[in-house]
């Protein structure tokens, strides 16, 4: 809720922060196409490397575009994860 004790929802065309976990090593030259998202890697012993975004995207649209993005570089997305409106 917001200050008005009306319910806040997250609009199409709203800003918001994402995380995004993919499967596979992703370098962070590629950071400029995603958005500007900082890259992470996550190893764990016994499984496939994982990437976590992070990041604010403009609105949807820019949201959409990441994944793309993603999908063009064949990594599979495994979450996708509203942090902060």
């Amino acid at each position: 809720m917001d200050d008005s004790g009306q319910i806040k929802r997250l609009q199409i065309d709203d800003s918001a922060t994402y995380r995004i976990r993919v499967q596979g090593y992703l370098e962070d030259v590629w950071s400029d196409r995603l958005a500007d998202m900082t890259i992470t890697i996550h190893n764990s012993e016994g499984m496939a490397p994982e990437s976590i975004l992070i990041g604010k995207v403009r609105d949807q649209a820019e949201l959409v575009n990441v994944l793309n993005g993603l999908y063009e570089l064949r990594m599979p997305i495994l979450a996708l994860e509203l942090i902060k409106e």
